[in-house]
């Protein structure tokens, strides 16, 4: 998907404002220490790239357990595009995701990673909308972004949130068959809240 040639300034600037909202180190410490049993602590990563690696606003992203920083559960790399009422997030993989773990913390091993290394998930970006000051997330429609679990042919369904200051997400994988969730929380959603912010990294695009 491409960019649009007419973007509004109001779309552009909801654009640069959900970027800033996305760029930190969120956690969910406050929501593990209140119910340890149903969740874990975890942190959601969300580092700016520069601006020459997508010619646009891009993201590299981890999600880790806190007890093991060095090992993320999931990487990947985001690119925002414009689209005319919504944020249109297109999803990367990384071929050889190992090598660049802790990237989201280390400026060295985020210098690393180049267009080369990724390659497009399609079917699996996320679609935001402005709601007042939030914005609404979920993956494109259709169904089709696969996951296999445990030799079961998912379909992911997730639904975020995001704020300035806060990130809820509900992942759940569900059987392409029969429609029944097969991996993902049971407990309700993760509840983040931002740590460290990195606004300051997003290009500015204006």
């Amino acid at each position: 998907m491409t960019t649009p040639l007419h973007i509004s300034e109001s779309e552009s600037k909801d654009l640069l404002t959900l970027a800033r909202c996305m760029a930190g180190d969120f956690s969910n410490y406050k929501q593990s220490c209140e119910n340890p049993k149903n969740y874990a602590h975890i942190h959601v990563y969300f580092r700016p790239l520069p601006f020459e690696f997508f010619s646009g606003i891009g993201f590299y992203s981890e999600q880790v357990y806190d007890y093991d920083l060095w090992s993320p559960y999931r990487q990947g790399v985001h690119r925002l595009v414009e689209c005319e009422d919504h944020i249109y997030v297109e999803n990367y993989g990384l071929k050889d995701a190992f090598l660049y773990a802790g990237a989201a913390r280390e400026l060295d091993i985020l210098k690393t990673i180049t267009t080369d290394c990724i390659e497009r998930r399609y079917y699996c970006a996320m679609i935001f909308k402005r709601d007042g000051d939030l914005f609404r997330g979920s993956v494109e429609p259709g169904n089709l972004c696969l996951i296999e679990r445990n030799g079961c042919q998912t379909y992911l369904v997730s639904d975020v949130e995001i704020t300035e200051t806060t990130w809820v997400s509900l992942d759940r994988g569900m059987d392409i068959n029969t429609h029944e969730q097969v991996w993902g929380s049971t407990f309700g959603p993760l509840r983040f809240e931002k740590r460290e912010s990195f606004a300051h990294e997003v290009p500015a695009i204006l």
